[in-house]
């Protein structure tokens, strides 16, 4: 049965380590100042094409991510910049892609919507809406053939979840009972369309109930209401009961893409969401709160950031452009 997800009291979120606390605070930080970055070099004509921001929506990778091992799989859509970083993907690489350097992750061909790093078992970055969950449930088709207790985090946004190819993906996944966990960040805007205009229901939880598929609509502001969504779901998915959804309500501060002004939503309804719901602001205010981390220390801890991005910014710049030749390079794998 789909329901919403009970909220912690302030008690049971500030029984976590203060460590795992700081290190969630530092990865969320780590995801708004590089997407901040990142949109600076795209204004300065650094990075061309297509570049869709994650700022806003932090808490929900880091707090998915505090839920499960290295050796499970990730999978999302073309706003994938904060997946790879909490992937522990290396920033220069990330940034260098940006750029269409060399020295990223797809050698500079890929861009901003195209990476990967087997590595960390991120498996992209996909530009076509909803192309990444069929792909995402034949990952967990393949931990489940070759009997590995892993998952597959399938990450895709509310427009996403309206597409043909998400039902047939979940009969697929419920039938087998595949180790697939369905992340859905509803943002509440597809592009710039609000979820009521597109989707004649808006509880996506409950989108896997035709097949039983258990589901949660999730405080996806809060990384400590994330990673405890989270562990259920890995829980669940891992003791062989088949896919779980994860509803992930979140908010992206900036348009759709750095093409996108946003005049469909007003500056007041963004900065109501940023004054009382902001992930990084409100991790903050627990941590001092909690006599976890004063001024000082989150100061410094932003500041060490900013050095790492700072860093990814000038490896971006001085890695060379790919050659001509690589335009014949990565296009087939024989088997």
């Amino acid at each position: 049965m789909a329901t919403p997800a009970k909220r912690k009291t302030k008690a049971e979120e500030q029984s976590l380590p203060a460590a795992d606390l700081l290190q969630y605070y530092r990865d969320m930080l780590l995801i708004r100042r590089f997407e901040e970055k990142a949109g600076q070099m795209y204004g300065m004509g650094l990075i061309g094409g297509f570049c869709h921001l994650y700022i806003g929506q932090e808490a929900v990778v880091v707090g998915m991510q505090a839920a499960i091992t290295p050796e499970d799989a990730v999978i999302t859509s073309y706003r994938d910049h904060g997946h790879m970083l909490a992937c522990g993907m290396d920033p220069r690489g990330v940034m260098a892609e940006l750029t269409g350097r060399r020295g990223g992750y797809s050698k500079g061909k890929g861009g901003s919507m195209h990476m990967f790093s087997r590595d960390k078992n991120f498996y992209g970055g996909h530009g076509i809406v909803g192309a990444q969950v069929p792909l995402g449930t034949g990952i967990a088709f393949a931990h489940w053939y070759r009997g590995k207790a892993n998952v597959c985090l399938t990450y895709l946004g509310d427009g996403a979840a309206n597409q043909g190819q998400v039902y047939e993906s979940l009969n697929m996944a419920a039938l087998w009972k595949l180790p697939c966990i369905y992340i859905i960040e509803n943002n509440r805007y597809g592009m710039g369309t609000a979820i009521e205009r597109a989707s004649a229901s808006t509880e996506f939880y409950r989108r896997g109930e035709p097949w039983g598929i258990p589901g949660e609509a999730v405080d996806g502001m809060s990384v400590i209401a994330v990673r405890e969504a989270g562990m259920r779901a890995v829980a669940h998915a891992k003791a062989g009961k088949g896919p779980y959804i994860l509803e992930m309500k979140t908010y992206r501060y900036r348009g759709h893409s750095m093409s996108d002004p946003a005049k469909y939503r007003s500056k007041e309804e963004v900065e109501k969401m940023r004054s009382q719901h902001d992930p990084v602001e409100q991790l903050a205010r627990m941590l001092a709160g909690g006599g976890m981390a004063d001024e000082a220390m989150l100061k410094q801890l932003d500041r060490e950031v900013k050095e790492i991005v700072t860093a990814s910014a000038d490896f971006a710049q001085q890695s060379p452009e790919p050659d001509p030749s690589e335009l014949w390079t990565d296009v087939l794998v024989e088997g």
